[in-house]
Formats: C-alpha cells, sequence, structure tokens
C-alpha cells in the first residue's frame, strides 16, 4: 500500500466492490461524494462517514490523475477534521494510525523560491501587473517608500527594482517596509529570516545602483497588522512633507485578515490605529486605516474564490471547484514525481486542510471574491484605477512564456487570470478617493 493512501476497511454490505467503482471517477460525483462524506462527518453518522471515505479512497488515489489527487487531498482533509473533532472513533484512530497524514511543507531557499514562483503565472501574473502600474504612480518622485504585504516574501521587489533603476529620471531612493512574522506558518516557507532576506535585497538594488533601505516590523494578519498601521501612522506627516510616494503592495495576503464570519471585538481605545465602530471586520478596519495614511496607490492581488462561509458543505463545494485549477495546470509545467512537484501540491494539500479540518483563529484561509474586496476597497473611499497598455502588454508577453490554457481578461479597471476561461487571480490598482 502506498503510505500516502489511507487504510483501507472492509466496506460494507450494499456498497460496490473495488472492480465496481470505475462509475464514480469523474469530479462531478467525487464532489457529491466528499459532500455526503462531509454531512455524515458533520452529523456523526460514522457508519455512512466510513463508507463513503472507503468509496473516495478505492478511486482518488494520491498519485492518480488531476481530478483523484484533488479528490484525496480533500479526503485527506475530512479525515483530519473528522479526528480534530472527535467525531467518529475509527476516523481518529485511522488518522492517528502510521498513514502518514501529515503534510512535508518544504522550506524554500531564496534561490528555490524565485525559480519556484517563476514556473507558473500564478503569482508572475500580479507581480507584472503590480509592477506596472506602480512604475506609473511614482513617475517623478524621488523617494518611493514600498510596503510589501505578500506572500512570496518580497520575490516580486527585484523586477520592481530593476525597472526603477531604469527609469528616465534616475534612480530614486527606495524605502521598503515588511511586516516579520505575518505568514511564518502559511507556505510558502523560508529557510532565513527577514532581516537576512533584506540583506540580499540591499546588495541587490545597490548593484543597480538604487539605495534601499529595508525595515521590518514585528506585525501579524491577525490582528489587522495594528502595529505596521502604527507604524506607518506615525510617520505620515514626515511622507507629505518630504513627498515620498506611498506605495502599498497587497500580494495575497489580505485574505488571512480575519472578516465578519470571525473577528474578534476590536480595542475602541482612541489610541489603538483601529478605533472604529464595534461591527467593522478586521479587514475593513485595515483599509480604513490605510487610506488615512493617504497612500499615493494601493495594489490589491488575490485569488478570485470565496471560503468564508460557516458552514462545512459550501466551503467545500467552493474550493473544489477552485482548487481543481492548479492540480490540473501542474501537468503543464511539472512532471509526475519531481520535487518541485511534491512541494506544490503539498502547498495545495495545506490549504484544503486549512479550509475543510479547521475552525476558529486556525482556519486562516478565508479568501473572498474579486467583487466584494472591490466593495470594501470603495467603502473604505478608495476609486479603481484602469491598468494602462503597457500593463496589460507586460502581463500578455509573460502568459506567452506559459501555457495555452492561461488567459487574460479585463473587467471594467481590474485584470484576471484565467485558466481555460476560468477566473483564477484578480489584480486591482486603487488611488485615494
Amino acid at each position: 500500500m502506498n503510505k500516502n493512501q489511507i487504510p483501507r476497511a472492509r466496506p460494507w454490505p450494499g456498497f460496490p466492490t473495488s472492480k465496481g467503482l470505475n462509475s464514480f471517477g469523474d469530479a462531478n460525483c467525487m464532489e457529491q461524494l466528499l459532500v455526503h462524506c462531509a454531512n455524515a462527518i458533520e452529523s456523526n453518522d460514522a457508519t455512512l462517514a466510513q463508507q463513503i471515505l472507503w468509496v473516495l479512497n478505492n478511486i482518488a488515489p494520491p498519485d492518480g490523475d488531476s481530478n483523484q489527487r484533488l479528490a484525496c487531498a480533500f479526503l485527506r482533509g475530512l479525515i483530519v477534521r473528522a479526528a480534530k473533532v472527535g467525531t467518529c472513533k475509527m476516523l481518529a484512530a485511522m488518522a492517528n494510525a502510521n498513514c502518514n497524514l501529515s503534510i512535508n511543507i518544504h522550506t524554500f531557499s531564496v534561490i528555490e523560491l524565485a525559480s519556484f514562483v517563476d514556473l507558473t503565472p500564478w503569482h508572475r501574473f500580479g507581480f507584472t501587473a503590480a509592477n506596472a502600474a506602480i512604475l506609473e504612480a511614482v513617475e517623478g518622485y524621488s523617494v518611493i517608500h514600498i510596503v510589501d504585504l505578500s506572500l512570496t516574501h518580497c520575490m516580486q521587489i527585484p523586477t520592481l527594482i530593476d525597472a526603477i533603476a531604469n527609469r528616465l529620471e534616475g534612480p530614486p531612493l527606495v524605502k521598503l517596509t515588511v511586516a516579520s512574522g505575518a505568514t511564518e506558518d502559511v507556505p510558502p516557507l523560508l529557510d532565513l529570516s527577514y532581516e537576512e532576506l533584506g540583506s540580499k535585497l540591499v546588495n541587490f538594488a545597490r548593484s543597480r545602483n538604487i539605495v534601499l533601505e529595508f525595515r521590518v516590523v514585528p506585525s501579524s494578519y491577525a490582528d489587522g497588522f495594528s502595529s505596521l498601521i502604527e507604524q506607518l501612522r506615525m510617520q505620515h506627516l514626515v511622507y507629505a512633507e518630504t513627498g515620498e510616494a506611498l506605495v502599498i503592495n497587497c500580494h495575497m495576503m489580505l485574505h488571512y485578515i480575519p472578516e465578519e464570519t470571525f473577528s474578534p471585538i476590536p480595542n475602541t481605545n482612541s489610541n489603538n490605529p483601529y478605533s472604529f465602530e464595534p461591527t467593522s471586520s478586521l479587514r475593513t478596519m485595515f483599509l480604513k486605516a490605510v487610506r488615512g495614511l493617504d497612500p499615493t496607490i494601493v495594489i490589491l492581488v488575490d485569488e478570485d474564490a470565496d471560503f468564508t462561509s460557516n458552514n462545512l458543505v459550501c466551503r467545500l463545494r467552493a474550493a473544489f471547484n477552485y482548487l481543481w485549477i492548479p492540480y490540473d495546470t501542474v501537468d503543464t509545467f511539472l512532471p509526475q514525481g519531481s520535487k518541485q512537484r511534491q512541494w506544490y501540491e503539498a502547498d495545495i494539500c495545506w490549504k484544503i486542510e486549512n479550509v475543510i479540518a479547521h475552525e476558529g483563529l486556525q482556519r486562516v484561509e478565508r479568501l473572498e471574491p474579486k467583487s466584494r474586496w472591490v466593495q470594501r476597497m470603495r467603502n473604505a473611499n478608495f476609486r479603481g484605477v484602469s491598468f494602462g497598455e503597457e500593463a496589460v502588454s507586460e502581463v500578455k508577453t509573460m502568459l506567452d512564456e506559459h501555457a495555452a490554457g492561461w488567459g487574460l481578461k479585463k473587467e471594467e479597471d481590474d485584470l484576471v487570470l484565467t485558466w481555460k476561461g476560468h477566473n483564477v487571480v484578480f489584480a486591482t490598482a486603487w488611488l485615494p478617493a
């Protein structure tokens, strides 16, 4: 038996044998089985849950096709959930048995992560669109302050520094601020501290004749980056007096900030940067606080899906109908059995487990669709700005380096990365209204 596969229990009477399971193998059927299993677990029906798990385990091997690997990851997430909440003793025993339900998340070196990010447009799309918009917004400024809230540990910054170094008016002073500890438990993981990463970026910028000042602020998404906002607020008057451009670059990070379905009661102390109405979510408070900084431009890039429901089945359906995409695309750029493919799929498994198996503070993967983020930004008194023709051209050129299934579409002011016509990642740019 494959060590990654769940032990196969004997099927209950009336369930088909292994030879009769072929009819269950399409994606729609797998989704329905996962939904029925989730309902059984939530209603404490151990017998039904075990029967469905047996079927799924036989039709969804971890080394199968993309749909089978997707279903296997969800199967694993459901078992972890059942064991976590103690719903079914047998399921808990399966999870605790020697069947390797743990996920081996790789810790990247900087070189590995840079190469890994370049394999697919998933992150490169946002990098390319954001950099083009930032360059246009900071034209003419002699000092540029970039606050980088990025899941990919500043992997976007070297390309941006290159572009800034080549601008006609000469190189500016660049200040780069990052939040340390923001995603220390969220993949991709990095094998060095942000101080060490900053040293590498400073040296890279120097090689491009750019003076880069790098600053790390201990701050977490869990409280809406309140300490970072407070630090930026204290320096706001300096920005205004010196004419610095302030760029807030948010790349797949803001969906970790708790939203309305899970938000602690905010501190209404007037000295707190989040002294807003008690009914606001931390996301709303964060965006209003950013608006108070009067930034030159705000970039918001994220995955276009909705994982916020408190209902497990709703979340499962939303995740299943979005996360098939990374499993489908991986066959176009990584061979089966390669180390990078194992790293890639382990990161997706981590996301699935977080969405399915966890609740409360532990469930941090709380994606919202583009339409909801657009409304949030407008409510915070920002106005959208269109990406220029140069940005669109650069994104199209980048996509030409990847598989034919990737596409680009414009939705009003925004850009959307697609795979086989399905929305994947959106990029938006915002100015203070």
